[in-house]
């Protein structure tokens, strides 16, 4: 007999009606974690990736990294960046990159939606 694993599936729960100031209070609570946030004007995505969801994501950042490679398109790959409109949307993307734009943010210490670009291609 012969025991298998199964990962456990990714876990989403959304809530409505939450403020921008718990939205960065539970950024600055949760740190580090595996868990990702997205809040949209009110509404909060708390997202817990399985391992397969990691898997997907790490080979479409491999693929799009190889696809620039090979068609010589210069990237600025930024990965799991949190990016924020303060009291609009806040997301944390799983892999992101600059294309179009990379001159926008090129050696850039701090992305400021405000005034530079959001990622040309965001992975979820």
């Amino acid at each position: 007999m012969t025991a298998q694993t199964l990962s456990p599936p990714e876990q989403i729960v959304e809530l409505s009606g939450i403020s921008w100031q718990t939205y960065e209070t539970l950024l600055l609570e949760l740190g580090d974690r595996q868990i990702r946030l997205t809040y949209n004007r009110g509404n909060l995505e708390i997202r817990i990736p399985s391992p397969e969801h990691e898997r997907f994501k790490t080979i479409m950042g491999r693929f799009v990294e190889t696809l620039a490679e090979e068609l010589e398109v210069r990237i600025e790959p930024l990965g799991s960046t949190t990016f924020k409109r303060p009291e609009l949307s806040g997301a944390e993307p799983d892999e992101c990159f600059y294309i179009q734009n990379i001159s926008a943010v090129k050696g850039k210490k701090r992305i400021d939606l405000t005034q530079d670009p959001p990622p040309d291609l965001v992975g979820n």
